[in-house]
């Protein structure tokens, strides 16, 4: 179910794509292989199955997180759920740790991934990405005035510092290449990391900058400050199964109407420019 309203142009668009998919149903929409067998892909198992199988951290707010309910809400939530409605099908989110999203996919125990997941070429090897919906880019959240303020590298790579990120991340990336002087430590997900932050057990944690921003609106007397300059910049996508063009095909022309209608403007308006949602969360 949608949790903001459209305007009329959003119920024509899901018409027009319901349309278009109508004739991809059933086992005519399976594509052949280059000997002229039909060989069975992705998407037409999405459409039989009547439900898309998403695979998301849960934890990653405005992106995706879960409420006082334990729904599952967010940005992408949206995204999704809007392209399972002109799919006419259901969605099921599994909640999944960050370092297992492209593995799940990879192993098909989900259809697509989304997660603040940075397109990389070492991920593009394991799997296909359509995006990228968002630009993000890794800052730094910390007690230290200082350090914020001066981030150059000189000033933050020190053998005296520590540095929280998420595991198998960019950002955790970013620390071993350019801050290899510093102590990395690694953390399965955001909220122990800020925890880490907050305790002065590390200097501070390297994360997009939402992520940052967002733990000093919810923490306001922890004295935390997020740097404004971003480090790196990070074009986030939707982790898609190999070897399934039809359904890398829908995808990818689903995200461009969006785009192009402006319709996911008005997502991203919802999550990024307006903090009541932060009164759902626990």
């Amino acid at each position: 179910m949608n949790r903001f309203p459209f305007p009329v142009t959003w119920w024509v668009l899901l018409g027009l794509f319901a349309a278009l998919l109508s004739g991809c149903q059933g086992p005519s929409s399976r594509f052949l292989t280059q000997a002229g067998q039909p060989s069975p892909g992705r998407l037409p198992e999405i459409l039989d199955r009547g439900e898309l199988l998403v695979a998301v951290s849960g934890d990653l707010p405005p992106l995706n997180m879960k409420n006082k309910t334990g729904e599952i809400i967010g940005l992408e939530i949206d995204l999704i759920q809007s392209l399972a409605d002109a799919m006419g099908i259901e969605v099921r989110f599994i909640q999944t740790p960050f370092p297992k999203l492209i593995s799940s996919v990879q192993e098909g125990s989900a259809d697509l991934a989304i997660s603040g997941i940075t397109m990389t070429p070492q991920r593009n090897e394991r799997v296909p990405f359509v995006g990228p919906y968002f630009i993000s880019g890794a800052s730094l959240l910390t007690k230290n005035h200082d350090l914020a303020e001066h981030q150059d590298i000189e000033h933050l790579d020190r053998p005296d510092r520590r540095y929280a990120a998420l595991a198998n991340s960019t950002s955790s990336q970013f620390v071993k290449n350019f801050l290899s002087q510093a102590t990395l430590v690694s953390t399965e997900n955001y909220e122990d990391a800020v925890a880490m932050v907050i305790a002065g057990q590390v200097d501070g944690l390297i994360a997009d900058f939402h992520i940052c921003m967002l733990a000093t609106w919810r923490h306001p007397d922890a004295q935390l400050v997020a740097s404004r300059t971003p480090l790196t910049v990070e074009p986030l996508g939707i982790a898609l199964p190999p070897n399934a063009p039809l359904f890398l095909n829908l995808v990818s022309n689903y995200l461009n109407t969006l785009e192009d209608t402006g319709l996911l403007t008005q997502m991203k308006a919802r999550w990024l420019s307006d903090g009541s949602w932060l009164s759902e969360l626990p």
